[in-house]
C-alpha cells in the first residue's frame, strides 16, 4: 500500500473518530441530565430525548466525510486509486475541519443541551426556545461539514 493512500485513510479516520468522540461526549453529558429530569417527571421523556440527541449529529457528519473520502479513493466498491503523498496529505487536511470542529462542537453542544434540559425541567412549555441554544452550536458543525465535503471532493 502506498503512503498517499495511508494519508487518505488517516483523514477518513480523523473525521470519524474525532467527530464521533465529540458526539459521544456531548450525548453522554446530555443523557445524564435527561435521566435526572425523567426520574422526577417521566412525562418529559420525549422532550429531553430530543435535546439529548442533538449533539449526535457531529458523529454523523464525520461518518459521512469518512465514507465520501473512502468512496472517492476507490476503497469502497472499487479498486483503490494510486494516490500521491501530496494528494494524501491534502485529503487528510480536508478531513480535519469536520473532525476537529465535530469534536469541539459535539462537546459544547452537549453542554448547551444540558442547560436546555434544565429549562425543560422547570418550564416544559419553553421547549422550542430551549432547542435553539444547542442548535446554534450545530451551525459550526454544519460549516465544517461543508468545507470538508468541498475540499475532499476537490482533492480526490
Amino acid at each position: 500500500m502506498e503512503l498517499g493512500l495511508v494519508f487518505v485513510l488517516l483523514g477518513a479516520a480523523v473525521a470519524v473518530l474525532f467527530a464521533g468522540a465529540g458526539s459521544a461526549i456531548g450525548v453522554g453529558k446530555a443523557g445524564q441530565a435527561a435521566a435526572g429530569v425523567v426520574t422526577e417527571d417521566p412525562g418529559k421523556f420525549a422532550k429531553v430525548l430530543i435535546l439529548q440527541l442533538l449533539p449526535g449529529t457531529q458523529g454523523l457528519y464525520g461518518l459521512m466525510i469518512g465514507f465520501v473520502t473512502m468512496v472517492r479513493a476507490g476503497l469502497l466498491g472499487g479498486s483503490p486509486m494510486e494516490i500521491s503523498v501530496g494528494t494524501g496529505l491534502m485529503t487528510l487536511a480536508a478531513c480535519l475541519p469536520v473532525g476537529l470542529v465535530g469534536l469541539i462542537s459535539g462537546i459544547y453542544q452537549g453542554k448547551a443541551s444540558v442547560a436546555s434540559i434544565g429549562v425543560v425541567a422547570k418550564k416544559p412549555e419553553q421547549f422550542a426556545k430551549a432547542m435553539l441554544f444547542p442548535a446554534m452550536v450545530e451551525t459550526y458543525a454544519i460549516l465544517a461539514l461543508l468545507i470538508s465535503f468541498l475540499a475532499v471532493t476537490a482533492v480526490l
